[in-house]
Formats: structure tokens, C-alpha cells, sequence
């Protein structure tokens, strides 16, 4: 048997017994955490819908551990399973902490009366999630987004081994994505769970996951460790992006750069152009930046939002092939922004080049 916690063999899922993704291979170790990426509508639901058996399986096995999850009866995988997917539950009279609490029915008996450990157990898990102020809300009265993190408190009182979720930052804001991310982090790493998830915010699947699932309609299109799957040609083809860019370093979507002749020239360094381009970018200005090593994280951005980009190489003095071409973009340009640059030993002709520009009539500081 393979060391692998969780795996499927030669899965095929769809839906009214017709196949949507045929022959999926997934493996992943014990405390993990998997996240399937792709566009709407590409079957990232309908996976994780058939590894919980919401859906019937078309084809293939599963496997937890060296069990076949079909196998296991309801009660077991419910120990070791739990759940939290889109559909909004409208559950009648029932406060958050009640919610919550059905999280330890699989441990109680048949009048599912909690013990003092499992009261104890659902306090532990409101607390986690930053919900125990919640416990005595009606569970319909309250936002989407904190009925996120009830349901999560639910699936984290439920003790699983494995913990699936879809989509589950969609209604929170920022503050509480981190939160959430925080603490499945935490439910992977220390505790060993083991977590799958679909997140539409693909800046923060490259941060959180260990292994990248990229699902395309009919297939997975490609699948891995983040730095292997995220590159701008991969997350274009994969979404279908005809507008705008993926920056795979830091994570960011961009909107398309201005087109047409540059009629400003951005002089910069070491991040002070950034806003530059950006305003730049806004108010429709084609625009140039010069002159930044290609290690400058001014470079980064200045690569898909400017029309020209006049670079050298890391660490080495400015030749004369970039300072002439600087120098010739001044010319054509009715703007030259002063962004700041700090003067170094390799980049010292940018103090020429900033000399240059003060005397030309469309010079301004950024």
C-alpha cells in the first residue's frame, strides 16, 4: 500500500450518470492542505462532492488511509470526515451554538444528548473560529460570513481526520479570509488534518497549500507543488485570460497596460515607481520605466503594465546601449517622471540620466 493518507484511483465523476472528469489521480500525505483551482463551472464542486458521497462515484476508488471510502458506513466517515460546501443551510429555531453542536452527533447516542466534554469541545471550537460571541444568534439572523465560520467551527467540533470544504472564503472579507486560512493552517500542521478545499482567490491558494490541483472542465489540466504550477502561461490557459496578467511572484492579478505610443517615461527604483504606474495605468497613459536591474521589484510590475521597458542586468553598471535608449524615450516622451532613485556604485549613470531629464520641459517629480 502507498504511504499516501488520502487517494483516488482511475475517478470518474459527473453527474445523472454522465462523466464530467474521467480518470483522477489524487494523492496526499497526511496533514496537507490540497486546493483544487480552475475556472467556474470546471467540476471543482462535483470532485469534492463525490470524495464526500453527496455524489455517486461514475468510476475509480477512494481511499482513506488503506480503507475504501465506499466502504465505510455513514457513521465512520462522518469520524472521520467532515464537510462544509456552499449551499446555505436554513435550519429553523436554531442558534449558532446548535449548529455547532450537531458537529458531535457522531459521538453521542441516539438522543444525541452531549456530554459535558462535548459541550466543552464546542465552546473550544467557537473560540477558535472567533465565533463564541455568535453562540446564542440565530444561526438564519446572522452574515454569510460569519456562517462561515460557524460551519467551521461545526467541521472542527466534529474532530475529522480530513476536512473538505468548498469555496470557503467566498463571503468573508479580508480580515477573516486570513483568519480562516490561519486556522486551517493551524488544523493541518499541528493536529495532522488533512485538508481539501476549492478557492476561487488563487493569490492565496499559492500561499496556503502544499500540492495545487488545477481542474479544467473535462480534466485536470495540471497538479503539484505551487512554485510547479503557478507560472503566468499556466494560470492564463487555465482561465482563459485574455485580459489582464498573473504575476506568479507575488501573487497579483493585473489589469492590461494602456496601449499605443508611451507618453511618459518613468525614471525609478526599489519600489517607488509602483504607484506611478499604477495611477499611470488608471487614467489610460501609455507609459515607459527606466532604467531597472531585472531583480527590481519596480521591474515586476513594469513588465505588464508598461508599453517599454529599458532594463539591465542584476548588479551590473548601466551600459550604454540601456542609457542611450533611455536617453531616446526622453526625447519622445511628453513626460519624464521622477519617482526617486537611490544612487548606487552599479546604477550611478542614473544620476546623469535624472541630470538629463531636469532639463527637459515635461520633467516632474513623482
Amino acid at each position: 500500500m502507498s504511504d499516501y493518507y488520502f487517494r483516488t484511483r482511475q475517478m470518474t465523476v459527473g453527474y445523472d450518470g454522465v462523466p464530467l472528469i474521467k480518470d483522477i489521480a489524487i494523492d496526499i500525505e497526511k496533514g496537507e492542505i490540497v486546493t483544487l483551482i480552475g475556472p467556474n463551472g470546471s467540476g471543482k464542486s462535483t470532485i469534492l462532492k463525490s470524495i464526500t458521497r453527496q455524489l455517486k462515484l461514475l468510476g475509480g476508488r477512494v481511499f482513506i488511509a488503506s480503507e475504501e471510502l465506499q466502504r465505510l458506513s455513514y457513521k465512520d466517515l462522518s469520524t472521520r470526515m467532515a464537510v462544509v460546501l456552499t449551499e446555505r443551510m436554513k435550519p429553523e429555531l436554531m442558534t449558532c451554538r446548535d449548529i455547532v453542536a450537531t458537529g458531535r452527533y457522531p459521538y453521542t447516542g441516539r438522543l444525541g444528548i452531549l456530554s459535558r466534554e462535548d459541550e466543552e469541545k464546542v465552546e473550544a471550537a467557537m473560540t477558535a473560529v472567533h465565533a463564541l460571541e455568535l453562540r446564542n444568534r440565530d444561526f438564519n439572523a446572522i452574515s454569510d460570513g460569519q456562517r462561515q465560520r460557524v460551519l467551521l467551527a461545526r467541521a472542527i467540533c466534529q474532530e475529522p481526520e480530513i476536512i473538505i470544504l468548498d469555496e470557503p472564503t467566498s463571503f468573508l472579507d479580508i480580515r477573516h479570509k486570513l483568519q480562516l486560512l490561519s486556522i486551517l493552517r493551524d488544523m493541518a500542521k499541528r493536529r495532522g488534518i488533512t485538508v481539501i478545499m476549492s478557492l476561487h482567490e488563487i493569490d492565496l491558494a499559492q500561499k496556503i497549500s502544499d500540492r495545487i490541483i488545477c481542474v479544467k472542465g473535462d480534466h485536470i489540466a495540471r497538479s503539484g507543488a505551487p512554485e510547479a504550477v503557478f507560472d503566468e502561461a499556466a494560470i492564463r490557459e487555465l482561465y482563459g485570460i485574455d485580459q489582464g496578467y498573473f504575476d506568479p511572484v507575488f501573487g497579483s492579478i493585473e489589469l492590461s497596460r494602456p496601449e499605443g505610443e508611451p507618453k511618459a517615461l518613468v525614471l525609478s527604483a526599489c519600489g517607488t515607481g509602483i504607484p506611478v504606474f499604477r495611477r499611470l495605468q488608471k487614467q489610460g497613459v501609455p507609459f515607459a520605466a527606466a532604467i531597472l536591474y531585472e531583480n527590481d521589484v519596480d521591474y515586476r510590475l513594469a513588465r505588464l503594465l508598461a508599453v517599454e521597458t529599458v532594463t539591465e542586468k542584476p548588479f551590473m553598471p548601466i551600459g550604454d546601449a540601456a542609457f542611450e535608449r533611455a536617453l531616446a524615450l526622453m526625447d519622445r516622451c511628453e513626460r519624464i517622471i521622477d519617482a526617486g532613485v537611490a544612487i548606487g556604485e552599479t546604477n550611478r549613470r542614473m544620476k546623469a540620466l535624472i541630470e538629463a531629464a531636469r532639463r527637459k520641459d515635461g520633467y516632474e517629480r513623482g
